[in-house]
């Protein structure tokens, strides 16, 4: 596996995980089932049946799954180069004449170096743009410059922004047509290549702005959100070995935020951890902890997210040991809290 392609649908991660690229944008457990380019098949298949879907892309067609979009419809794909802030002006041009544009690049470019044009071009006048931040958090190795681990805390506070981070394929293939029909603009954190294919089995629908819980417990519960759900529903298996019943809520949407179940399920007195791929300022953790303030309810929280720095660069199973993100980890520290 590498940064432009990956292993074939419902293929085996493969055994050599510790070697791998840097720039791996795929995080696949070994022996996980996935799906390739989901992002762009099911762009592609929405196209068929609607003629205003176009696509977009600041020279990242292949790195963002766009290219399949691009192969399937090239007289609906636009290649911007190397522009990102011209590709969202763009892309609300587009809007603003009826179309529905997807615009795809790295999540720093979108967030850190276009952000105005995200919320002057696009959110002030409420436009239906979809921009698609491919290497969320820590998904790549190639260190600051590329992770964009505070995407969320720059993105939270942009008026009329949906913000979805989809744990799986399944998770990205329901949402794009959702996206697609939400009358206002959405950003979303996508997982490309060779992307986990778990949530099928577990009775999952995506519903923009609802969690879901998707299993049970009674000791734990683990409030997640991203590619950090897929982990999340590992370690909470495998904590049933230590007699340890863990309980997963998985968030698909950061904002509109769903506090209502998030309440109900963390007051219910078993120790919270929360889990993404985000920096602990302004993601995931901030916003099960001020649901709860902000309800007068309390419970202890426990957050497992990426520290309040810049990261290392490296191989991406390393990093994820050292930064507390693989399944090994996320038990460790559980176990610790207990």
């Amino acid at each position: 596996m590498n940064a432009a392609g990956a292993t074939a649908p419902n293929a085996t991660a493969p055994s050599h995980r510790l070697t791998t690229s840097a720039m791996i944008a795929s995080i696949a457990e070994e022996g996980q089932r996935t799906t390739k380019a989901p992002f762009g098949h099911a762009l592609a298949r929405l196209a068929e049946e609607r003629p205003d879907i176009v696509g977009l892309s600041a020279d990242l067609a292949k790195y963002t799954d766009m290219h399949v979009f691009r192969d399937v419809h090239p007289e609906r794909f636009f290649q911007m180069g190397m522009a990102e802030q011209v590709m969202l002006g763009a892309a609300a041009g587009l809007a603003e004449s009826g179309l529905t544009p997807f615009a795809s690049t790295y999540s720093v470019f979108a967030t850190r170096r276009a952000y105005d044009f995200l919320c002057l071009d696009i959110a002030e006048p409420g436009l239906n743009v979809n921009v698609i931040g491919a290497l969320p958090g820590l998904t790549t190795g190639y260190g600051p410059s590329h992770q964009a681990t505070e995407d969320l805390a720059i993105l939270r506070g942009m008026p009329g922004l949906t913000i979805v981070d989809p744990a799986d394929a399944i998770d990205i293939e329901q949402a794009v047509p959702v996206l697609a029909s939400h009358p206002g603009p959405t950003y979303t954190r996508l997982l490309r290549g060779a992307v986990p294919t778990v949530l099928d089995e577990y009775d999952y629908t995506f519903q923009l702005g609802r969690a879901a819980e998707l299993r049970g417990g009674r000791d734990v519960l683990f409030i997640s959100t991203g590619l950090m759900t897929v982990r999340a529903l590992s370690a909470a298996r495998e904590l049933e070995r230590d007699h340890i019943d863990v309980a997963v809520l998985h968030v698909p949407t950061i904002k509109p935020f769903d506090r209502e179940t998030v309440v109900r399920e963390a007051g219910k007195g078993r120790l919270v951890v929360t889990l993404e791929n985000h920096s602990v300022i302004g993601g995931l953790a901030e916003c099960v902890a001020s649901s709860l303030a902000f309800a007068r309810t309390t419970a202890r929280i426990v957050p497992i997210g990426l520290p309040d720095e810049f990261l290392a660069a490296g191989a991406l199973p390393t990093l994820h040991d050292r930064y507390g993100l693989s399944v090994e980890a996320i038990k460790d520290r559980v176990r610790r809290e207990l």
